[in-house]
């Protein structure tokens, strides 16, 4: 399937001239953003630009540079601690999925991990993890049905410190980003994990599917409230074309993606790169 900018391109090809406001249309559509999408689109008319290839590449050029450079990267373990990583999110964004997959990826970058399924109150999320775990060979702690989340990240966390583990990852219970009561939950397990060591947890990371377009930007505004985050996962990009949300989150919150999910295996976990985004993904 076409791109965005090649679907983009070829129906700038067929119009004898630019529809600014159809153009103005696919990008907010994109999801994009709608400040950066007038912002792009007032300079091109300044500048009476009429050959598609030279707009596209123009748009890409804008896009690629709301990005930091060098983009921020997964933190390292430091003194033999562990670094604690934390998965949050809504509800079916794939954070069970994305745990299991950024375990496998470390793991085959030769760092041991350790898995917390902090989601007690759902079962299906625990015997999920589990399996991922049986099938890549991943460690796994896991507490008792119903237990509190933070008295879960807490012992596997404890564990991890025990054992030398480089990186604890802990998947969290999926939670409507409206819910008072759960972002508190969150809260607890920040402060939970900070008891064994005072800078964790070192990366809070929100998953989000690009599917849900612009809600994924809503439930970053709102997570980043009560969590404040250190980067984004986006998941489902091999079946969207609404992956524009890492720009709008990026110009919002300046929250950048650290990883992308493209696929249902376990490899499909890749490190975010802005040039393949841009080219390839968006």
């Amino acid at each position: 399937m076409a791109n965005f900018f090649n679907r983009l391109i070829d129906k700038l090809l067929g119009e004898p001239e630019i529809d600014w406001d159809e153009l103005e249309a696919d990008l907010i559509s994109a999801d994009v953003g709608a400040a950066r999408t007038i912002r792009m689109l007032e300079e091109l008319q300044k500048r009476d630009e009429q050959d598609a290839c030279e707009i596209v590449d123009y748009i890409k050029a804008q896009l690629a540079a709301a990005f930091p450079s060098p983009l921020p990267e997964l933190p390292r373990p430091r003194e033999g601690r562990p670094c604690v990583i934390l998965l949050i999110g809504v509800n079916g964004a794939g954070k069970t999925t994305t745990c299991a997959k950024l375990a496998h990826l470390l793991q085959k970058r030769g760092e041991s991990t350790l898995m917390a399924a902090a989601d007690t109150f759902r079962a299906a999320a625990t015997e999920q993890l589990e399996r991922w775990a049986t099938r890549l060979n991943l460690p796994l702690y896991k507490g008792q049905p119903n237990q509190d989340p933070a008295s879960v990240c807490y012992e596997a966390h404890a564990r991890a410190l025990r054992d030398g583990v480089h990186y604890l990852i802990c998947d969290t219970a999926g939670r409507l980003h409206t819910r008072h009561n759960l972002m508190e939950e969150l809260a607890k397990i920040r402060r939970t994990l900070s008891k064994q060591d005072a800078s964790a947890p070192h990366a809070c990371y929100l998953v989000v599917d690009a599917t849900t377009g612009s809600n994924a930007l809503l439930q970053a505004r709102e997570f980043h409230k009560a969590a404040p985050l250190d980067g984004l996962i986006i998941t489902k990009l091999d079946g969207s074309g609404k992956g524009g949300v890492a720009i709008a989150v990026q110009d919002e919150l300046g929250v950048s993606p650290i990883f992308i999910g493209t696929g249902e295996g376990e490899d499909h976990l890749s490190p975010f790169r802005v040039r393949d985004y841009i080219d390839t993904l968006l």
